[in-house]
């Protein structure tokens, strides 16, 4: 089983949504973030003082997947997400040693599905 944390431009939620979906993954989390890479922020003009935004609105999603998911999911998410500018984003990959649903008591890959 594998947690899959990617970090994209709010605006391409939906459609990495979409994507996930058409690859089979229906749950995800979804949390608001902000933060910078190579990208350092910008500035801005507020009643005419100008100032740097450091952090960026981001959007972060998480899915858990069970492996035989994890090649296609990658490819829905970059692909789905890029936008060939710089702040597009990035995918984590990590490995979930258990996973338990809480209503029912499965666990492991009878959690996920």
């Amino acid at each position: 089983m594998k947690m899959i944390t990617a970090i994209i431009k709010p605006f391409k939620l939906d459609a990495v949504r979409e994507a996930l979906n058409a690859v089979g993954i229906e749950g995800l989390t979804v949390t608001e973030v902000k933060g910078f890479g190579r990208q350092k922020g910008h500035t801005e003009l507020y009643r005419g003082a100008e100032y740097l935004v450091d952090f960026l609105p981001k959007t972060k999603i998480e899915v858990a997947i069970v492996d035989e998911l994890l090649e296609p999911a990658l490819a829905a998410i970059a692909h789905s997400a890029q936008t060939g500018k710089i702040g597009d984003g990035k995918i984590f990959v990590q490995d979930l040693v258990q996973v338990v649903r809480i209503r029912t008591g499965e666990a492991d890959v009878d959690a996920l599905s």
